[in-house]
């Protein structure tokens, strides 16, 4: 396991903000991690889990505590009849390229989606309508104590874009999700139809730091009886022109902010702001993060704190 001291978390996340943190461990395997988790529960020191760092903007004042970033470089997967169990620390797009070139149907819908499968179990991630939680056959969690157990997937209470482990301090280590056979030769169109078709609106991490979409889509408010895109509502309402500092909406997507030259983790923060005040007052609709934002923020008294660590 490799220990940074003080690391710039700005390193960590696709965002590249955030100041330092007091110390960075990075485990790759579900071992490694289990030995650090109940170290660290051994020793009561406090700490804050990431992975992939996708959905997560981290303040300009870093982190005084430490952080263990659970991703490995290379996928850890095994196929066992049509069940695929994961290492929470793979990338999850290593999934759907393992599931792809397995001929397996299932998770083809989180193609070119960023982040971990633990940080996507979580966050019940998901996108075309699907989302993981409906192929989760069972988990390996570390729970609050740092002791293992397995889980099924009723104990989650999935719902959209969320599980229960948003509320708790249990741990994704690994997930075996149900696939079923299918063609790889349609799944592999298939995978680059969806890559295609994200590449038209959203922009390249490499280039155009962000975290994706920042707002959960809109409960449904017709008689369509479904989600309602926010980046409609926020285009409409003129979230394209907003900016904040060296912040400003992606010109594709009005859902997605972009750290732009010398932008700060506080320009995100407060641009999220004035998205949320411009929907409200066009459409007096409340919109829900899906990005998190973990340590201090210059926020008013009656800031909406939950999402935050």
């Amino acid at each position: 396991m490799n220990i940074k001291p003080h690391a710039l978390l700005s390193a960590y996340t696709t965002f590249q903000l955030g100041g330092p943190c007091h110390s960075l461990i990075e485990c790759t395997t579900p071992d490694e991690l289990i030995q650090t988790v109940q170290q660290l529960k051994k020793e009561n020191t406090p700490f804050l889990l990431i992975g992939g760092g996708s959905n997560l903007v981290i303040s300009d004042h870093g982190l005084n505590t430490t952080v263990i970033r659970y991703l490995s470089p290379t996928p850890l997967i095994e196929r066992n009849d049509n069940d695929i169990t994961v290492s929470g620390s793979t990338v999850l797009d290593d999934l759907a390229i393992f599931c792809v070139d397995e001929g397996l149907e299932g998770l083809n819908y989180t193609t070119g989606i960023p982040g971990t499968v633990g940080g996507a179990v979580v966050g019940n991630a998901g996108a075309w309508g699907k989302q993981v939680g409906d192929v989760l056959k069972s988990a390996l969690i570390l729970d609050e104590h740092g002791k293992t157990k397995t889980v099924g997937p009723d104990y989650f209470n999935f719902s959209y874009r969320h599980s229960r482990l948003k509320e708790t301090s249990e741990i994704i280590v690994s997930a075996t999700f149900a696939g079923t056979p299918g063609d790889p030769v349609a799944l592999a169109q298939e995978r680059a139809e969806i890559l295609k078709k994200r590449a038209e609106k959203h922009p390249d991490l490499s280039t155009h730091p962000c975290a994706g979409s920042f707002f959960r889509n809109v409960e449904p408010t017709s008689k369509a009886d479904r989600r309602q895109a926010s980046g409609w509502f926020l285009e409409q309402a003129g979230g394209k022109d907003l900016k904040a500092g060296g912040a400003y909406i992606f010109d594709k997507h009005a859902n997605i902010i972009i750290k732009g030259p010398n932008a700060s983790a506080q320009d995100v923060y407060d641009l999220h702001l004035k998205m949320i005040d411009a929907v409200k007052e066009k459409f007096g609709l409340q919109l829900t993060r899906e990005v998190r934002f973990a340590g201090k923020f210059n926020t008013t008294p009656q800031a909406d704190r939950q999402g935050f660590w």
